[in-house]
């Protein structure tokens, strides 16, 4: 099965290239063919390692295993529903006189940022994970900019030079874990994760921590932890609405999946209780200020962009509150966010391309204008508030019930007080936006049924996981979950 983790490498960015050189249609024939292609061999890979073995190849330097098994499914799930997406997105265009231009050079750019974040959860150590976390970043900088309006190129400036800080600072972080391996290890080693693991017992503690801490930091700039987060809610609201969907539910991500490779190594060495404080803080606050800034939002993408660092909060919460189940249940809301963000922002995009306007003020009687799409952005609101039937209200009562276990009574307090101010802002903006009456004026019928059809996908995902989740996926949770809870019971 090895042969998967080529093929997720080769494929996106042979489907870059023919999107770059041949004509509109091809450019998306070939991009939904490679992102379901990858979808595909990501649900194979996942599905040999769910019992927690693991897949090398090229030398070593291509490695899988549960935890990245968790978030490729998550990358390649966002990577198919956007391509579908992209489709009837671009088409509303297709009158411009360089549509042509403009979609080759999209559809190019979204297949070499699937790539991109493809390749993080397959490298097999700290220095080629950080050459991947940066390659997404130079990617989605150039889609965050791609309208080439001001205030595109704007958020496009402000988020390159905020995320190389951070990534810096993520360099750092990696040096001087390569340090504090040097006395066990020697001079000239590999620093790989299953080297670091083994020689945990070795490593001396306070570098390691600082490292960690570093790492949280700097790799927490990209997921968009608190206060390191003010680049995101722009570029969220300038990109594509495609593009925002990914940056959302899989770059933030896979920046935190760089984050647990140092709290796997920090754990073994000083035990968990040091990095579960690290993100236990980072969630918190991230929490409380995204739920506070959420009901005040005057524009509906930067709403979902508050949303998106709430949700990074929650995920820091369960990995920091330690318990299996608060553990797996982070695991999971990485999935439920990434269909549920999908939905979202899948909806703004229909919205937007409706009433060309960002504004939730100037958004009336979406459910009327909009009957299809106006129904799953509200459906798709109410997912992101963790009511039931969805899989996000299944992924936080688990993380509330490790932080009963654990137990963190006054964290959970919190958790549960400014989830539901979150809540109450979503679903007040959202409701305003599509229940309101329409305009009599106003147009009436869907802008694409391929914007439609990846919004559908999205939310069975969404109510699936909330009805069911798979005993294979169940499994591959619990194996993930061992990886971040060694010896847990």
């Amino acid at each position: 099965m090895s042969w998967l983790l080529v093929a997720l490498v080769v494929v996106p960015l042979c489907a870059s290239a023919v999107s770059l050189v041949a004509g509109a249609r091809v450019a998306e024939a070939a991009t939904v063919a490679a992102a379901a292609a990858s979808l595909a061999a990501a649900v194979a890979a996942a599905g040999s390692v769910r019992d927690g073995s693991t897949l090398t190849t090229a030398g070593g330097w291509l490695h899988f295993d549960a935890l990245g098994a968790v978030f490729l499914l998550a990358t390649g799930f966002l990577y198919t529903v956007v391509a579908v997406f992209s489709i009837g997105y671009l088409r509303a265009d297709a009158r411009r006189r360089d549509y042509a231009r403009f979609a080759r050079r999209y559809f190019a750019l979204l297949n070499l940022f699937g790539w991109t974040m493809v390749l993080v959860p397959l490298m097999n150590d700290y220095a080629t994970l950080w050459i991947a976390v940066e390659l997404t970043t130079i990617v989605s900088v150039l889609l965050v900019a791609l309208d080439q309006t001001e205030a595109a190129l704007e958020a496009a400036w402000k988020y390159i030079v905020i995320a190389s800080v951070g990534l810096g600072l993520a360099l750092l972080a990696i040096v001087v874990l390569y340090a504090a391996g040097t006395e066990s290890l020697g001079d000239s080693y590999i620093p790989r994760f299953a080297t670091l693991l083994s020689a945990s017992g070795h490593l001396p503690v306070v570098p390691v921590e600082l490292a960690f801490l570093l790492a949280t930091v700097g790799f927490g700039t990209k997921v968009g932890f608190v206060p390191m987060h003010t680049w995101l809610p722009d570029a969220h609201s300038e990109a594509p609405s495609s593009v925002s969907a990914m940056l959302s539910g899989a770059l933030l991500v896979n920046a935190l999946y760089a984050i647990l490779r140092f709290f796997q190594v920090t754990a073994a060495t000083a035990g968990a209780s040091f990095p579960q404080k690290v993100l236990i803080v980072f969630g918190v606050v991230s929490l409380v200020l995204a739920a506070l800034f959420v009901l005040r939002q005057e524009s509906y993408k930067r709403l979902l962009a508050y949303s998106s660092i709430e949700h990074m909060g929650v995920i820091a919460l369960g990995v920091g509150f330690g318990a299996p189940i608060a553990v797996a249940g982070a695991l999971l809301h990485v999935l439920n966010h990434a269909a549920a963000k999908s939905l979202a922002f899948f909806g703004a995009g229909s919205i937007l391309r409706r009433y060309d306007t960002k504004q939730i003020e100037r958004v009336r009687g979406a459910a009327t204008a909009l009957p299809a799409s106006g129904t799953m952005f509200l459906a798709a609101a109410l997912a992101l508030s963790g009511l039931p039937i969805s899989g996000i209200f299944r992924s936080e009562f688990q993380i509330v019930s490790g932080g009963f276990a654990r137990p963190a009574y006054v964290f959970v307090a919190l958790l549960v007080i400014f989830v539901n101010i979150a809540f109450l802002g979503i679903v007040w903006h959202a409701g305003r936006m599509v229940l309101t009456p329409a305009d009599a004026s106003a147009e009436r019928g869907e802008t694409s049924w391929w914007m439609v059809g990846a919004m559908a996908i999205s939310l069975a995902v969404v109510v699936g996981l909330g009805l069911h989740v798979p005993g294979e996926l169940s499994q591959l949770l619990r194996s993930a979950t061992e990886l971040l809870t060694p010896g847990a019971r």
